[in-house]
């Protein structure tokens, strides 16, 4: 990739310890992800797809909460990195990215570029075929395998670290190629038996018995007439065939078989199931609730894991001791029903909800004042005249 051609390979020349992987089961501190091949199934795209755009409608936002005062956004270089991390894309899309990478490789890696001064200017995806761990002088570097052939070396505090099926590998998540690579060839097998029946159907088998001998070029071209006079979409005679005594035609009618539709389904749904998703979802056809059940069960959890890692590695210990934290939310609710939406009032009146962020809710533009929290007067703490 082009991108990296700028950025210098950050290594010491102490000697090296490092730890190869050629094969995906292999034991190691390395990972390798497939050829990409998982991608170019409909099945496994259509699972990913929700999960990704989901995951690039979070919302991330710094927020500052130092001595009880709660400062959002305080700083304006962090804004402009969390929502353009890089001159080829804007946050939402680079989140949709490393959400993508996840799924096919249980691993996603943000390249964090920082400045002379050590502040962070730009956030990269690192699209690896291969990645290795490698330690000198005790500190941790990443060494990527890119697409092109190129290598290169980071150290392990400049890399946004996504990972799950955290099992194996004492750093990287486990590839789920051994997983699904059986489950996956049996889908492949079905569709090719499927567009092979389909080209069969539409087929009609002819033998053309000839009375006297032919020769080769004579029969070939008595066998192209027939075909091209009474088997051609465009023949003039609608599908009637004629012949004289030299010839007799006989149609042979093939039996072809269909793919198990019950087989089908099942290996459909083996594999949503791996990917913790069902067919509501990949058809945008699921209620309130079961958008909830399978936002807190897949979304948030890397949503939370984000939040932690964006944290630690874009901010110091001591900025993090003075309350500096990344947060990516999900502001928006456009899954929420108008009812459960309108319900919200009472969160506006008690002060929870601002009435921009309310107003947010319903795809509304923001209106001058809205950003400060109401209150009823008839409402308060303990002990207030």
């Amino acid at each position: 990739m082009g991108l990296f051609k700028k950025f210098r390979n950050r290594k010491s020349n102490a000697r090296a310890d490092t730890v190869n992987m050629k094969l995906i089961t292999d034991t190691g501190n390395g990972f390798y992800c497939w050829d990409g091949k998982l991608y170019k199934s409909d099945i496994v795209r259509s699972c990913i797809r929700p999960k990704a755009r989901a995951i690039g409608k979070l919302n991330a936002k710094h927020v500052r909460n130092f001595n009880g005062k709660i400062d959002v956004n305080p700083e304006v270089y962090m804004k402009f990195l969390l929502e353009e991390p890089n001159p080829l894309m804007t946050g939402k899309v680079m989140q949709e990215k490393i959400a993508t990478q996840l799924e096919l490789n249980n691993n996603a890696f943000i390249l964090i570029v920082r400045n002379d001064d050590g502040i962070p200017c730009n956030l990269y995806p690192v699209p690896a075929t291969g990645v290795e761990s490698i330690y000198q002088n005790d500190v941790m570097y990443l060494r990527f395998s890119l697409r092109n052939g190129k290598m290169h070396t980071f150290p392990y505090s400049d890399i946004i670290h996504i990972r799950q099926d955290f099992n194996e590998n004492d750093i990287f998540g486990d590839s789920p190629i051994p997983a699904i690579t059986d489950l996956m060839e049996v889908a492949g097998v079905i569709d090719q038996g499927i567009i092979k029946a389909i080209k069969n159907s539409a087929v009609v088998r002819w033998l053309l018995t000839y009375n006297a001998a032919l020769r080769p070029e004579d029969l070939k071209r008595n066998v192209k007439e027939f075909v091209d006079n009474y088997l051609s979409v465009e023949s003039e005679t609608l599908g009637a065939a004629g012949v004289d005594a030299k010839a007799t035609a006989t149609q042979v009618e093939s039996k072809d078989i269909m793919p198990n539709a019950a087989q089908m389904d099942k290996t459909t749904k083996r594999i949503l199931s791996f990917f913790n998703t069902n067919e509501k979802i990949v058809q945008s056809s699921f209620n309130e609730d079961e958008w909830n059940s399978y936002y807190e069960a897949v979304i948030e959890p890397v949503a939370i894991q984000m939040s932690e890692e964006f944290t630690r590695k874009l901010f110091t210990r001591k900025e993090r001791g003075f309350g500096n934290k990344i947060y990516f939310e999900a502001a928006n609710l456009q899954c929420a029903s108008i009812s459960t939406k309108l319900g919200l009032q009472a969160m506006v009146d008690r002060g929870a909800l601002t009435p921009n962020e309310w107003r947010e809710t319903f795809n509304l533009s923001p209106v001058d004042g809205g950003d400060v929290p109401l209150r009823r007067k008839d409402t308060g703490t303990v002990g207030d005249e």
